[in-house]
């Protein structure tokens, strides 16, 4: 049983070696794209299933006992969000193809849409610190490869700037990964926690602690680190830019998340109450950002500079309320922003550009499209019964039980004005006189709406199935809160 701890990590990699060798033959990489991504999403399914009813599950590799090797730790939040992730990796599968990649194809890409698979998922899973750098180095290499896919002028100037800091942040990263070592003898998460809390978070604990999550914050794109994001991400393919939106910042805000659950929980005065600032502080200009640009593509990619602030603030409250909420919002984000990626690139596409003052009447000939953008502003801004305004009640009622008022008003507010970003998109773009753009030449959407239906109707189930998943969200929350318990399925004595 222990195996299945690798296997979200051994599937991706052998799928990404074997499409290495059909990397001409361009019919066959898809196909086997499709096969591999649909073995994962039904393996990891199978993987929550289990963790969820039966517990963690650990895998010791090479029988190295915990905390002399490295151990791979499936506990329930890892299992949910490495099948969230193969959930969106079905999606971009299915949406490739008709993506538009052309010649791009032919470079290597679905070799590297693995290898951004492999790295997403061993993050999650890893239990041990300095793995997480190298499986952190894992993504960002096939993110490097991703974003330069097809050698735009454009996609050079900004992966440069996408390059530089994140080679800045994996540098801290690993001398942060080196004081840790020298201060406690170890990179084992588990006994990181064990032995920080003995030693009550004293002296350079704490400061290391606060590198790290600058560390982390950068790779997320909080309040001031996000600069280098939203032009960052809407320079690829659309599929690309969905995989990126989805997945990267979250690998970020996923790490924030174990570090400063599990670790640095001793000193929350320090630590905690200054991320609820720098939650406020993401939202605020992440919405800034979002309503000041006619770009529809950026518009979405600045609102992922709020959502993460949103996460951030149930991990800054630190009780079991906004906990629950920050695991429903980061999934419900993770579908989310996937399938408005998507969205965003099949609009520009048939409209020709993704300027909002140049587009209208869009409605008339591609209503599908437009309604699919009014569903996904609802749930994207938390409007009830969508999956967005769970996660938002839960992480407002425990901001409330904490005596939060400043940041709950700042949440409501950018609520409001998420919703009126993506309404802008849809009231310019969709509304108006049918010839509002001039003629022009109805182009065919076969192969791309439906992966973003498919992604659409899992936010919509969320929500609506919120009684199930809110069970599912506070047994997590539960478990988070009680570092012992992870503590012991790891370093079991």
């Amino acid at each position: 049983m222990s195996n299945l701890a690798v296997l979200p990590i051994i599937l991706p990699l052998i799928a990404a070696i074997v499409l290495i060798f059909f990397n001409s033959k361009v019919k066959v990489s898809r196909s086997l794209t499709k096969i591999f991504s649909l073995i994962g999403l039904g393996l990891s399914g199978y993987i929550a299933w289990e963790v969820i009813n039966n517990g963690t599950i650990t895998m010791q590799t090479g029988d190295w006992v915990a905390p002399y090797g490295i151990i791979l730790v499936m506990d329930s939040l890892a299992a949910v969000l490495v099948l969230t992730t193969n959930v969106i990796a079905v999606a971009c599968a299915f949406y490739a193809p008709a993506a538009g990649l052309g010649e791009k194809e032919k470079f290597y890409f679905y070799p590297f849409f693995f290898f951004l698979i492999t790295g997403v998922s061993g993050a999650f899973i890893t239990g041990d610190l300095f793995n997480l750098f190298v499986f952190f180095e894992v993504l960002l290499m096939a993110s490097y490869a991703l974003i330069v896919l097809g050698g735009d002028k454009v996609q050079l100037r900004e992966s440069l700037k996408y390059l530089l800091i994140n080679l800045f942040s994996s540098m801290l990263f690993v001398t942060a990964v080196a004081f840790v070592y020298g201060a406690l003898g170890t990179v084992n998460m588990a006994q990181i926690a064990q032995r920080v809390q003995e030693a009550e978070q004293q002296g350079i604990l704490t400061t290391v602690g606060i590198l790290l999550f600058f560390v982390f914050a950068t790779k997320a794109a909080l309040f001031p680190l996000y600069y280098w994001l939203p032009k960052s991400y809407i320079v690829p393919n659309p599929v690309i830019s969905a995989l990126f939106g989805a997945l990267l910042t979250k690998v970020g805000i996923y790490s924030i998340f174990r570090v400063f659950t599990l670790i640095f929980v001793h000193r929350i005065e320090l630590t905690h109450d200054i991320f609820i600032w720098f939650a406020g502080l993401s939202m605020v200009f992440g919405i800034i950002g979002a309503l000041s640009t006619t770009n529809i593509k950026l518009i979405v990619a600045y609102n992922i500079i709020p959502a993460i602030g949103f996460i951030l603030l149930g991990i800054g409250v630190m009780n079991e309320t906004a906990i629950s909420g920050s695991i429903y919002y980061l999934v419900h984000d993770m579908l989310i922003k996937s399938a408005l990626f998507l969205l965003m690139g099949v609009i520009a596409y048939v409209a020709g550009t993704s300027d909002l003052r140049k587009m209208g009447g869009l409605l008339h000939t591609y209503p599908l499209l437009g309604w699919l953008l009014f569903i996904a502003a609802f749930v994207l801004a938390g409007i009830p019964p969508f999956s967005g305004f769970i996660g938002k009640l839960l992480l407002l009622q425990g901001a409330f039980k904490g005596e939060h008022i400043v940041i709950i008003l700042i949440g409501l507010l950018t609520s409001l004005l998420i919703l009126y970003s993506i309404a802008k998109i849809f009231i310019n773009a969709f509304w108006g006189d049918k010839d509002a753009m001039g003629h022009i030449e109805k182009k065919s959407t076969k192969g791309m709406v439906a992966p973003i239906v498919f992604l659409l109707a899992l936010s919509v189930i969320l929500g609506l199935g919120a009684e199930y998943f809110y069970t599912i969200a506070d047994s997590i929350a539960a478990y988070i809160m009680d570092p012992q318990i992870y503590i012991d399925s790891v370093l079991k004595e």
